[in-house]
């Protein structure tokens, strides 16, 4: 059997953010320290971002996602036979996000979480493919919850600290679901994954951990997009080049191509190295942020939502993630 993904949806909060309002929070909060005026858009191409109300969790917003996709289905959360959340963020540490999206949702099928930052939900569609094609499920609902909001930094004593912070504004709070069930034919036929373990601190969050269990100070992202660009430069393009050369593909067989997006330069350097036609692409990033692993998902629904792609199409997921994690699937919706 193939693991055909058969309904995607995704979760934004309402309330967003502009990056002159982001700018004018770290001024407010800091002390002897002023952003200079547009730098944050002009630097990530960043408009907005969406922040999640207070009183929300994580898992409001995968549960949120998670009811649009079984609804386009017209599916019951009871007909599903696994439930995987595959998120940078949490609600707690235990038990598993996954049984709080459930309870929330309804389910009662067995759950897990997968966490590997920004590919945490390509992962997680890559274990429901392999339970799926190994016939250990049938229907399986792979969602995520992205909370960044609350671990960006505010206050920072000067340059050297915003700088290092400044991964954190480009952040965006939000949900996506999809639901995969087997199939005959079509769906996922192609997918690789690799790790260049030694960057992984290249971008941390580091609290909540045996490293730092109660340190306010490790509460907020810390990053830096340059090096993450020259560790994909080094080490990411063949995984891509390798998929089109093993398939027999090219990026114009693809109706969308999606990709990880932090910045909009960055995404246009990884445009330019892979080749990949522009109109390929679903650009959320300058009014939607940077959502962590919500990316891949957001733009699949934004393109079926579009009449972009359908039943029979094909599309490409293309996985970029602090670690340095890369991943690729290729999809026949």
């Amino acid at each position: 059997m193939r693991a055909r993904i058969t309904a995607v949806a995704a979760h934004l909060p309402e309330r967003t953010v502009s990056s002159a309002e982001v700018e004018a929070r770290v001024a407010a909060e800091s002390t002897g320290f002023r952003p200079r005026p547009t730098i944050v858009e002009r630097m990530t191409g960043i408009r907005a971002r969406h922040v999640m109300p207070d009183g929300e969790q994580a898992s409001d917003l995968a549960v949120a996602a998670a009811r649009r996709a079984l609804a386009d289905r017209a599916a019951d959360p009871a007909g599903l036979d696994l439930l995987v959340f595959g998120s940078a963020s949490q609600d707690l540490i235990e038990p598993a996000t996954a049984h709080i999206v459930a309870a929330k949702l309804g389910a009662t099928c067995p759950v897990f979480d997968v966490k590997n930052a920004c590919n945490s939900f390509l992962n997680g569609l890559q274990v429901a493919d392999a339970l799926i094609r190994t016939g250990q499920h049938e229907r399986v609902l792979v969602c995520t919850g992205e909370s960044p909001s609350r671990a960006i930094r505010w206050s920072v004593r000067d340059r050297a600290q915003f700088v290092d912070a400044f991964a954190g504004y480009t952040l965006s709070d939000g949900g996506a679901a999809m639901l995969v069930e087997a199939a005959p034919d079509g769906g996922i036929f192609y997918r690789d994954f690799a790790a260049v373990s030694s960057a992984w601190r290249i971008g941390t969050l580091p609290a909540g951990g045996s490293m730092h269990p109660r340190d306010p100070e490790h509460t907020y992202f810390s990053g830096d997009g340059r090096l993450l660009k020259d560790a994909f430069v080094a080490n990411g393009p063949e995984i891509f080049t390798t998929a089109l050369e093993k398939t027999g593909l090219t990026w114009d067989d693809f109706a969308v191509v999606a990709v990880h997006q932090v910045t909009l330069p960055y995404l246009e350097v990884l445009r330019s190295i892979l080749g990949i036609p522009s109109d390929r692409l679903v650009v959320t990033l300058p009014e939607h942020g940077n959502v962590a692993s919500a990316s891949l998902p957001l733009q699949i629904a934004t393109a079926r939502a579009e009449g972009r792609c359908g039943p029979g199409d094909r599309i490409a997921l293309i996985g970029l993630a602090g670690g340095v994690s890369l991943g690729v699937m290729f999809a026949e919706l």
